[in-house]
């Protein structure tokens, strides 16, 4: 994101584009006003609570039939299996799954196969790889959400490099590389807003994915990521 908004990645004490574009953008974007709306939507992101929930559901399923079985995981047995674990988990709880709910899982399935072919075709994935995870898409937005905590002086230097550590290390636990990283990022980002049109969402990141990939001074280049 900093990358495709030419912001800098490297520099804790920025104000990106000034005090008041920044509370202007945060309060547009974000619902944040004051320091304790900035806190809960750092809290929020740091916790994934945007990605968890279908997306996480149905990408940890298909973690579990490839430890399961090894190697690619067929989209149809992927449907199937996230079909009877939808089941089973409402009747334990005892209640109900509705048609929609079952249909919207099975949809999104279709959309993270989709999403990943294009991924391939663009160099994002590696031929045989997939999507780890979408919990980069929160933890990459708990980064920036502090750097703008700080232009919008809602917090300062030091807790903000606290919560970029913290991202750090929440990231190291999800995912073995940037590259990974950065495939469950744009993964979400597409999921959020793209809608499967492959427009500007999309391009941005894939933009940005090429940038990071081969410039010289990437951090990608010139920062292990363990």
């Amino acid at each position: 994101m900093n990358v495709s908004n030419g912001a800098l990645w490297n520099a804790m004490g920025t104000h990106g584009n000034g005090y008041f574009l920044e509370r202007k953008s945060l309060e547009q974007w974000w619902g944040v006003t004051d320091q304790s709306s900035w806190q809960g939507a750092l809290d929020g992101l740091l916790k994934g609570r945007g990605v968890r929930g279908p997306w996480e559901f149905v990408l940890e399923i298909r973690s579990s039939l490839s430890q399961q079985f090894g190697g690619q995981v067929d989209p149809g047995l992927w449907r199937e299996t996230a079909e009877r674990v939808l089941l089973h988990s409402a009747t334990e709880r005892g209640g109900m799954v509705s048609e929609a709910e079952v249909a919207g899982v099975k949809q999104l399935i279709g959309r993270i196969t989709r999403y990943e072919g294009r991924f391939r075709a663009d160099g994002i994935l590696a031929a045989n790889s997939r999507v780890r995870s979408a919990l980069a898409w929160d933890y990459g937005r708990a980064s920036c959400m502090a750097r703008w905590g700080v232009g919008a002086r809602f917090t300062d230097i030091p807790d903000a490099e606290q919560a970029v550590v913290h991202v750090s290390r929440l990231s190291k636990m999800t995912y073995n590389s940037w590259e990974e990283f950065a495939a469950g990022y744009i993964l979400g980002r597409c999921l959020h807003f793209d809608d499967e049109q492959f427009g500007h969402w999309y391009t941005q990141m894939l933009h940005a994915h090429q940038v990071l990939a081969t410039h010289a001074e990437s951090p990608w280049r010139t920062i292990p990521w363990a």
